[in-house]
């Protein structure tokens, strides 16, 4: 049985990977550099916080928008259009003058950028559901671990790399060297893919992006708490801490959050290893169910965390240990997310639905990094930590809702589509 549809979409679909991966490297590596470079000149956490404010709403606004462009006009214009955006947005904090570099046009590149990589990475996951051959979930779940994963291993190179940068070269040259990356992935997409990555369905209409399939609406939801139980405390409380209360360098800081996220990022590539042995019990992949289980389990390390801080334990022990334990399990509640949505995606809107997950995803994030910084400022770590707890135990109590037999129910919804199609026609 074969499990890729063809040679020239697998083709493809590479070429859109490579091109992801070297925009998530630049967009890791300019999140540390915009937020230590304007800590360090006396900005306060929230605002901080404040200037990836627009990252995370244009990153709503792109998922919801891009998935009907996709739909529409296929997903090599919204892989150029993400590469060229994001290269504009570097662009706008290398080459001002630093009389420039105030909040509001910080905020204005900041928005393009989370533009851009929003549009490259819902081209690079929906083009998974396009090349994996439909009778072929257990295919479907490892790619999508591996590809979830390496991304976050990158990203977590970018804030290793962005960290060195700041340190050696400065803020400005420091931008100027990731462009010159995002500008090389561009050039080699635009000389070596042919054609279209899927089939551009010039009839889709921007209302069909708001989903009427009940498991990827209760999914989004889901996501929306998990991903913003990890940014209360990551994007903003935990490198501020790392610095200011614990007295880390820049590179060390960077560092730190690399190797965190690049372990991350290797926990969902092998989460279908770990977590299908659960699976595998009942006889199929990962369901509502296990998402659920993950959900509850992640929840009592932050409130471990928070508690040992307030008992007065070595800080930092405890948030480098915990800080692993919390990565491992977010990382395959993650992972069977990302396996999920295009699980119970219909093939025919497979951008659409992706598009809309990662909405959520990207409302998710805003949430956690606006209160990231609102809550550190006010109460420090221990209440970012306890925001954690209650996002988890709702991700947890939404998860209950999904249904079992994923790629059962995507396949229901597919018939059922085509046979509502016929008795149209």
């Amino acid at each position: 049985m074969s499990y890729v549809k063809s040679s020239a979409d697998l083709r493809n679909y590479v070429l859109v990977t490579g091109a992801y991966w070297a925009d998530t490297i630049a967009d890791g590596a300019s999140r540390i550099l915009v937020l230590f470079y304007f800590y360090e000149r006396g900005y306060s956490p929230f605002a901080v916080a404040s200037l990836f404010l627009f990252y995370e709403v244009f990153g709503i606004i792109t998922n919801l928008v891009g998935g009907f462009l996709a739909a529409r006009f296929g997903l090599r214009s919204t892989l150029l259009a993400g590469l060229g955006t994001q290269l504009l947005a570097l662009g706008m904090l290398a080459l001002a003058p630093e009389a420039w570099l105030v909040v509001a046009y910080v905020m204005a590149a900041q928005a393009l950028s989370g533009i851009a990589k929003d549009l490259t990475k819902m081209s690079s996951k929906s083009a998974v559901k396009l090349v994996v051959a439909e009778d072929a979930p257990a295919t479907l779940y490892r790619w999508v671990a591996i590809l979830t994963g390496s991304k976050n291993a990158l990203k977590g190179v970018g804030f290793f790399l962005g960290g060195l940068l700041l340190t050696t070269v400065g803020f400005q040259t420091a931008l100027l060297i990731l462009g010159a990356l995002v500008l090389t992935a561009l050039v080699v997409v635009l000389t070596l893919m042919r054609g279209e990555l899927g089939r551009p369905d010039r009839k889709a209409r921007f209302r069909q992006m708001f989903s009427n399939n009940r498991a990827v609406n209760i999914l989004a939801g889901a996501r929306i708490v998990l991903f913003a139980s990890r940014d209360v405390w990551f994007v903003v409380g935990l490198p501020v801490f790392l610095r200011s209360e614990l007295g880390w360098s820049f590179w060390q800081v960077g560092a730190f959050l690399a190797v965190w996220v690049i372990g991350y990022g290797a926990v969902q590539a092998s989460a279908p290893r770990f977590v299908r042995r659960r699976a595998d019990e009942q006889g199929s992949e990962p369901d509502g169910r296990t998402a659920t289980w993950l959900a509850f389990a992640l929840s009592a390390f932050p409130a471990g965390i928070a508690t040992a801080l307030a008992a007065g334990v070595d800080p930092t022990v405890v948030v480098v240990a915990g800080l692993i334990v919390f990565g491992v399990i977010f990382a395959m509640n993650s992972a069977v997310h990302s396996y999920l949505i295009l699980a119970y995606a219909d093939g025919d809107k497979v951008a659409m639905n992706v598009g809309f997950y990662y909405m959520a995803n990207a409302g998710g994030r805003l949430t956690g990094t606006v209160l990231s910084g609102l809550l550190y400022q006010w109460q420090g770590l221990e209440a970012c930590l306890w925001a954690s707890v209650a996002f988890v135990l709702a991700a947890g109590a939404l998860s209950r809702l999904l249904p079992g037999n994923p790629a059962g129910q995507a396949r229901g919804s597919r018939g059922l589509a085509r046979g509502q199609a016929a008795a149209g026609a």
